[in-house]
């Protein structure tokens, strides 16, 4: 009978040949390669090729097809793991850049580098040019001063937080305070504001609903990428300015603490919050027709420039064609997606019978998508194209490492409503 060797005693057996190469090895009957390989089986399987190599043969791959049919997924990670390089690379030194450190001294320099004399010129032409119509003779026209004392009231009242303050109570004698007597008189205050205006409204374009602002507005915003340079980490994402004046485009969102104000679009550095860009949306195009791919579009426009950088965004934005159009443009992508999402394969989505905190992966050359299950029967789906493995970290909620990343940068926009709530004019 044919003695059965374990590995363990093929292994002893080899090593004892190499040791004592003239001991012949001792063994009950002399087994061929072909039962040799039988033999063990049962404990490890190499796989050779036809001539008998010893190489080992490919795994086989479990891919998976989108619901759309137009994407192969795969399980098996594409050959670079870990974070890519090749798109993140940054050309522009994070922080403050070399024009606003050249040009600010104190607080004034500051101030005027964000409220330049070339926009408060139009802001003084127009209000007084409003102010002349409506009060006629008796209105005296204010000057670059007069509107820097206007903006200082506004922002010293955000500073005491008396954003929902009555304006008597701000300048009454024994329960006001003293500053906003000393700067201008509550009547020509409530007499600025009823008049300031950004344009000529005799002669704006109906058809545009930012009209009354565009002008100023769009200047505006064309100084935020001077003074900042974000940095690797850049969060786009909405936000909403309380308001509940008269607007064409106010928009109504039970899930923000204001509700009631007006939506804009902010590209945000994750870090500091610096807000490098923003986009206020007015509403539906002027046919009534809902914008399609508004998120594509949306996260194009607000990174026009960047380069090198990681946008981090939530499901009303991230798609995979998003994530290609980025890839060109040399920025990745991190954010959470719906289910409902024709890119996704069917195998991301099932969660019946998934363990609690498991994760399960699939990829394309370029992109990554995770499904976790923090509870049974529940899950969350986020895409990558930052991400190029199935690195899950060793905490004890087992949360894979494009989680932890997208939740470190998601609270960029966020963090910047709390900023600026102290200011709001609600």
């Amino acid at each position: 009978m044919k003695r059965r060797f374990t590995v363990q005693e093929a292994l002893d057996h080899i090593l004892a040949e190499n040791d004592a190469e003239d001991t012949p090895s001792v063994t009950d009957e002399p087994v061929s390669e072909e039962d040799d390989a039988i033999e063990y089986e049962s404990e490890y399987t190499d796989s050779s090729d036809e001539e008998g190599t010893g190489a080992e043969a490919a795994p086989v791959t479990e891919t998976y097809k989108s619901k759309k049919g137009n994407i192969t997924w795969s399980a098996i990670p594409p050959v670079s793991h870990g974070r890519e390089a090749a798109e993140n690379v940054m050309k522009m030194t994070p922080g403050i850049t070399r024009f606003a450190l050249t040009r600010v001294s104190d607080i004034k320099t500051c101030f005027d580098l964000f409220m330049p004399l070339s926009l408060k010129k139009v802001i003084i032409a127009m209000t007084n040019l409003e102010g002349k119509k409506v009060h006629g003779d008796t209105w005296k026209d204010i000057d670059e001063e007069c509107l820097d004392a206007f903006i200082g009231v506004l922002l010293l009242a955000g500073v005491y937080r008396s954003s929902n303050e009555a304006l008597t109570s701000l300048w009454d004698v024994s329960t006001g305070r003293s500053i906003f007597r000393a700067t201008m008189s509550l009547q020509t205050f409530q007499m600025i504001s009823r008049v300031l205006r950004f344009d000529n409204r005799d002669t704006r374009a109906r058809s545009d609903k930012l009209a009354p602002i565009k002008d100023v507005w769009d200047r505006w915003v064309k100084l935020l990428p001077l003074m900042f340079n974000p940095g690797p980490e850049v969060t786009v994402d909405e936000r909403l300015l309380p308001f509940r004046g008269k607007c064409p485009f106010w928009q109504y969102m039970p899930s923000k603490p204001g509700k009631y104000g007006i939506k804009i679009w902010a590209a945000c550095d994750a870090k500091t919050s610096y807000a490098w860009n923003l986009q206020i949306y007015t509403g539906k195009l002027a046919a009534g027709i809902p914008e399609k791919n508004q998120g594509k579009r949306v996260i194009l426009d607000m990174t026009t420039g960047l380069r090198g950088h990681n946008i981090t965004c939530d499901n009303f934005f991230t798609s995979y064609d998003l994530g290609q159009e980025l890839l060109k443009r040399k920025l990745t992508m991190v954010g959470t997606i719906r289910k409902n999402k024709p890119e996704l394969p069917l195998e991301i989505l099932q969660v019946k019978d998934r363990a609690p905190l498991s994760s399960k992966f699939a990829f394309t050359e370029t992109t990554s998508v995770v499904s976790y299950c923090p509870k049974k029967n529940r899950s969350v789906i986020l895409m990558s194209t930052l991400h190029k493995d199935a690195a899950v970290s060793t905490r004890s909620d087992k949360k894979p490492e494009i989680i932890l990343d997208y939740n470190k940068n998601k609270g960029g926009v966020d963090t910047l409503d709390k900023l600026t709530a102290t200011y709001t004019c609600q």
